[in-house]
C-alpha cells in the first residue's frame, strides 16, 4: 500500500513537471519589450530625447506624407531633435525641459513632400539629439483607411491655372 502511495506521488510529480516544464526554460512573454500601437518607439540610449508612436500618414500615392509621433523630454534642459530620410531636408522639432510636444495632435505634424513610400511599406529615418550619433529605425507608413487617421492624411496641393487674359480689347468709349 505505501509503494502504492509512493507510486502515484511520483507519477504526479512527472505529470505536473512534464505539463509545466516548459516555462522553465522559456522567456516570459510579458517581459519582451514591443510598441503596443501602430507606430514605433525610437530610444537613443545616448541621447536626452525619446522618440514615442513615430509613424506616416502618407497620401494613397505616397508621395507626401505627416510624420506622427510624440517627442519626450526628461531632462532639465530644452533639446532638439534632429530627423533625417534620405533624400530630404532634415527636420528639427525643439522640445522644452521636462516637456512633450505631440506632432499631429498638440502641434502640427511634419509634411514631408516627395516621400515617395506608398503606405503599407517601412521607411528608414533617422534620429539624433544631443550628443549622441543617433539611431536609425524602420517606421511604418500607413494610410486614412483607419477613422482615427483620415484627418492626418496630407492634403495634395495642386495648383490651380489662372485664368489667361484674352485679346479681346474693350469697346472705344463713344464721344
Amino acid at each position: 500500500m505505501k509503494s502504492r502511495l509512493v507510486a502515484s506521488a511520483a507519477l504526479s510529480a512527472v505529470v505536473l513537471l512534464g505539463a509545466t516544464g516548459c516555462t522553465f526554460i522559456s522567456p516570459q512573454a510579458t517581459k519582451i519589450e514591443y510598441s503596443a500601437s501602430d507606430g514605433v518607439n525610437v530610444s537613443d540610449a545616448d541621447g536626452p530625447l525619446d522618440v514615442r508612436n513615430a509613424f506616416i500618414v502618407a497620401t494613397e500615392d505616397g508621395s507626401v506624407g505627416n510624420f506622427i509621433a510624440a517627442i519626450v523630454n526628461p531632462t532639465d534642459e530644452s533639446a532638439t531633435l534632429t530627423i533625417a530620410l534620405e533624400g530630404i531636408d532634415p527636420f528639427t522639432v525643439t522640445v522644452p525641459a521636462g516637456g512633450t510636444v505631440s506632432l499631429g495632435a498638440d502641434e502640427e505634424p511634419l509634411r514631408i513632400v516627395d516621400l515617395d513610400t506608398m503606405p503599407g511599406a517601412t521607411i528608414e529615418m533617422h534620429f539624433q539629439s544631443g550628443d549622441s550619433i543617433g539611431v536609425k529605425t524602420e517606421v511604418p507608413v500607413l494610410d486614412g483607411s483607419l477613422p482615427y487617421y483620415t484627418d492626418l492624411v496630407p492634403e495634395l496641393v495642386t495648383s490651380t491655372p489662372m485664368p489667361m487674359p484674352t485679346d479681346t480689347a474693350a469697346p472705344a468709349p463713344q464721344e
